[in-house]
């Protein structure tokens, strides 16, 4: 945990308060326990407690929530279900309870058994009447003994980034009208103020921006004289609607943190990769006692693993906190160079004369080799994600994005999308191709959408006709009213998104060569984590931290309404000696002392490569800022879209299986 404390705000504070609750919610129950889980918050908690900690605590075992009994052996006096707050869980944990009374009534049980059991739900985030009334037309509410909620709304990814792990949170507000993501967005605000002080000055842009902010406002005057008086440790928070910036999650990612998330989907912060190069890097460096013998050949054809093989992101490993936020052309250069001061490292034994040169070698050993196992796993990540990087069709897709961002060829259907369609090529890839052309065309002429629906529902079948109403339905896809101006146009010069220099045919490469040519725009602009492309959400933290949002009325008059420029009252001997003069103009005022700290929340979601270009902003020179994230959860183009169409691409994939 000792990289949750490493950055400008110690956000190992988070986890703590996540932790102490859950174990406060076991503790409150004496004996032994078995938790069954929903699987959807396995990965969750898996940020705040292991199974070590636990065991602690009298958890004897833990069950994935399914149907049926649990296990035959259940030894624990208590059984807590930890679920989300969903209808479609109650007749689950009803079929578990009915099978364990059933169980107990049969004879051959011997009377005793493991004793009698206690009952217990716990619910994420929060208690639900729906659920409790659920329970009782099932008939089995009696058979719990409590049942109670957890609270907890955020959880630590890293040292800068906090995410709720709402999933779904964009589709909830924009499709379902369901606004619970939003009260549990503005308790987590009224946490982080909880623990770091009250945020002197609140930014928003959006429907959901301004809707935190009355939440926020209201529960402060509900606490009245019970605020903690902590000085303020963060100056500014900007609230980002993601329906102001609906571009950005359906381009495609060029950071190292990026790709693997596109390509394999990293999960609270966890990686599930396939195995066979990890299989590769462990024979070539496993020893010098291999032997040349058909025993040999046949062992390593057994030992190949099936199973996929887990890994854990976060600064904590050094290496990847090098990587992560470059673009994958320069990953490359950048792991052998890591290779080579590491092999260097381990040609120092050679030069160890005495007993302390030997010893102080030895010391340093163990730091060394996981340091050489980190680079093996990023040599084997990069070679996978480079399998994909150079195909032929991850260059056409790039260079079909860069046409609709430069504003070329959007107001006619594309010829690749039609090849991609033909082929059937995944749907989740074409629909996120359109989406773009009809962002960067302030939406697609009635006689192009058609075509486009028309070809999809043919290809991938009629019942992606919902497809298309959802996504019309938040704003991804619209149709062009012919006379309004070309609002992304005027965006793209005013906010400077995109550069004149991107080079789309370097993209698919990772080797010395095109890397050089990378890092002139990687070192001067965030448009090198999306190829050329700078995120419409970080150019605005970027310009609210300076000149100023003032700087460019034009620009957001054009995004959706409303724009937040709100200050909290704080007692006057907790404010930071700076500059009080502070408003839109810039943030938190002032020049001289230390750097600002701006919280910028996402509600929707973010992409990784938006939070690399947050932190290359940090890091810029002449940047006077520090970020730290918030969000609601960790999102790409593909996730984005299923999440919105769940029902239609569930339908899609059964049928690819049944095929």
């Amino acid at each position: 945990m000792s990289h949750l404390s490493s950055g400008r705000l110690n956000v190992s504070h988070i986890k703590l308060m996540a932790k102490h609750e859950l174990l406060d919610q076991l503790d409150k129950l004496q004996g032994t326990k078995a938790i069954v889980w929903d699987p959807e918050l396995i990965g969750r908690f898996g940020l705040v407690a292991d199974y070590q900690l636990l065991k602690e605590h009298q958890v004897l075992q833990m069950f994935e929530l399914r149907a049926g009994r649990l296990t035959d052996n259940c030894a624990a006096k208590h059984v807590v279900y930890i679920v989300k707050s969903r209808l479609e869980l109650m007749d689950t944990i009803a079929d578990n309870i009915f099978n364990e009374v059933d169980n107990k009534k049969r004879p051959t049980s011997g009377g005793g058994g493991g004793g009698s059991k206690d009952y217990h739900i716990v619910f994420v985030p929060r208690r639900s009447i729906l659920c409790e009334r659920k329970l009782q037309v099932l008939g089995v509410y009696g058979n719990f003994t409590t049942i109670d909620d957890y609270w907890t709304d955020l959880f630590a990814l890293d040292s800068d980034v906090l995410s709720m792990e709402w999933d779904n949170s964009f589709g909830d507000v924009y499709v379902d009208n369901d606004y619970n993501c939003i009260y549990h967005a503005a308790k987590a605000i009224m946490t982080v103020q909880t623990i770091y002080g009250v945020i002197p000055k609140v930014y928003g842009i959006g429907k959901s921006a301004k809707l935190v902010f009355d939440l926020i406002t209201r529960m402060r005057k509900e606490l009245a004289s019970n605020e903690p008086s902590i000085t303020p440790q963060i100056d500014a928070i900007l609230l980002i609607d993601r329906s102001v910036d609906l571009l950005t999650p359906m381009m495609q990612q060029s950071t190292y943190e990026g790709l693997l998330d596109e390509i394999y989907g990293i999960s609270h912060s966890t990686i599930k990769v396939p195995p066979e190069k990890f299989v590769q890097q462990n024979n070539a460096t496993g020893g010098d006692d291999q032997q040349p013998s058909d025993q040999s050949a046949s062992s390593s054809r057994i030992d190949q693993p099936t199973e996929a093989k887990h890994f854990h992101l976060n600064s904590s490993e050094e290496l990847f906190a090098r990587l992560r936020d470059l673009s994958f052309k320069s990953v490359g250069p950048t792991l052998r160079t890591s290779a080579k001061a590491l092999s260097q490292q381990f040609d120092e034994r050679h030069n160890a004369r005495t007993v302390r040169e030997i010893r102080q070698f030895v010391d340093k050993l163990p730091a060394l080799q996981l340091a050489r196992k980190s680079q093996s796993n990023h040599t084997s990540m990069a070679e996978l994600v480079k399998e994909v990087v150079d195909k032929e069709s991850f260059y056409e897709t790039l260079h079909t994005e860069q046409q609709f961002v430069n504003c070329l060829e959007t107001d006619k259907s594309n010829p690749y999308i039609e090849d991609c369609i033909s082929k059937m090529d995944p749907l989740d890839k074409v629909l996120r191709l359109i989406c773009v052309q009809s962002f960067c065309n302030n939406g697609l002429k009635p006689k192009i959408l058609d075509f486009y629906k028309r070809e999809i529902l043919q290809t991938y079948g009629y019942r992606h006709l919902l497809t298309f109403n959802t996504l019309e339905k938040v704003g991804l896809i619209r149709l062009n009213s012919g006379f309004a101006a070309k609002t992304y146009n005027v965006l793209r010069k005013t906010l400077k998104l995109t550069t004149q220099e991107t080079t789309t045919g370097s993209t698919a490469t990772t080797g010395s060569s095109s890397s050089s040519s990378t890092n002139g725009v990687e070192q001067q602009d965030i448009s090198y984590i999306y190829n050329g492309y700078a995120p419409l959400s970080v150019r605005l933290a970027q310009y609210l931290e300076h000149p100023g949002w003032r700087a460019i009325p034009d620009a957001l008059k054009l995004l959706p309404e409303p724009i937040i420029e709100e200050t909290q009252q704080i007692a006057v001997g907790l404010r930071k000696r700076r500059n009080s003069g502070a408003s839109i103009q810039t943030v938190g005022g002032g020049d001289g002392g230390d750097d600002k700290l701006i919280a910028v929340f996402f509600l929707g979601g973010c992409t990784y490569s938006e939070i690399s270009g947050l932190r290359f902003l940090s890091q810029k020179h002449g940047f006077n800022a520090d970020f730290i994230i918030i969000t609601t959860n960790i999102i790409n183009g593909t996730t984005f879209l299923k999440s919105l169409c769940s029902q239609t691409f569930t339908a899609a994939a059964g049928k690819q299986t049944d095929r």
